[in-house]
């Protein structure tokens, strides 16, 4: 049972009857907030892959789009308008097919500036982010032609800045760097399987954020990457025992254990469950425990996170 107690600014504000609001409490320090910490079967009652990192309320880096994420962008009060930049991970449904659905939310709000969009490149049935844009908005032939001004800012939409990253390589990308040099993007690509994917870093002022996207746990270059942050999410869709198709696509915990524990980071915030990793999850924990003694998190749809 809901009840609505706000309506302010057309985002809406949601109490659930055990008393949890899906918007954070304001904070003077960056926030991320979780919205969606599933995977890509819809048994696990999640949301696919989505996060948002506040700064002083506005909801400013999204990281992942997918399925559910468009909900939970509007119950966290989130605002199209405020984002400064959009992250994509990689092009498996379950981290990008919301995007659409939120360009359209984009038509309605009153951003007028240019906004940054970054993704791996790729081809063939995993394309970059420049040809993924053209397959979703291309004139007459994009799946939503009908959004094409996304690609010029024409037709009263603003115009999209891909940023396409090459997932190959072992050093990092800025993608994103906000006008006062305080807020700043990363990219590094990491090992998941045969599909070009990324992971990221955010930097708001002093403080650090890094997503480590869905990955297995052997690049050496990540681990370099994440050191020192102050949060650091890592996925668990698969449980330790799992086989050695699923190790090349995932890290198992014991993996995740050891590379949180090498990175030295301030907290981890496990997400991206599936039911397999779910079903024993004390004993995938106890994988993570036995190597990282840190700030552990587990995730749930429209959790914050202090950062």
């Amino acid at each position: 049972m809901l009840k609505i107690v706000a309506l302010l600014c057309a985002s809406i504000t949601v109490t659930y009857a055990d008393g949890h609001s899906t918007v954070c409490p304001a904070s003077e320090s960056p926030v991320l907030q979780v919205l969606g910490s599933g995977g890509p079967i819809a048994d696990d009652g999640r949301a696919s892959s989505g996060y948002l990192v506040w700064i002083n309320g506005r909801s400013r880096f999204l990281i992942d789009a997918g399925g559910g994420v468009f909900l939970r962008f509007g119950e966290a009060g989130a605002r199209f308008k405020d984002l400064e930049h959009i992250a994509i991970s990689h092009f498996h449904t379950d981290h990008s097919s919301d995007l659409s659905a939120l360009l359209k939310s984009g038509y309605f709000s009153d951003r007028t500036d240019t906004l940054g969009i970054s993704g791996p490149a790729g081809e063939g049935e995993y394309p970059g982010m420049n040809e993924y844009l053209l397959r979703l908005l291309a004139p007459e032939k994009g799946a939503y032609a009908y959004l094409d001004g996304y690609l010029d800012g024409s037709a009263g939409l603003v115009k999209l800045a891909p940023h396409t990253v090459d997932a190959q390589s072992q050093e990092f990308s800025r993608v994103y760097g906000s006008p006062a040099g305080t807020n700043e993007v990363a990219a590094l690509g990491v090992p998941h399987g045969p599909v070009p994917a990324l992971a990221y870093r955010i930097r708001i002022g002093e403080k650090s954020i890094v997503f480590s996207g869905d990955q297995n746990g052997s690049s050496d270059a990540f681990m370099d990457f994440a050191s020192g942050s102050d949060v650091m999410v890592m996925h668990m869709p698969v449980p330790e025992g799992i086989n050695l198709t699923g190790r090349n696509l995932h890290a198992p915990p014991s993996r995740i254990g050891e590379i949180a524990a090498k990175a030295a980071v301030g907290k981890l915030v496990l997400s991206h469950f599936m039911a397999r990793s779910l079903a024993d999850l004390e004993a995938n924990l106890d994988e993570i425990r036995a190597r990282f003694d840190g700030e552990l998190v587990l995730a749930n749809d429209l959790d914050c996170v202090g950062i």
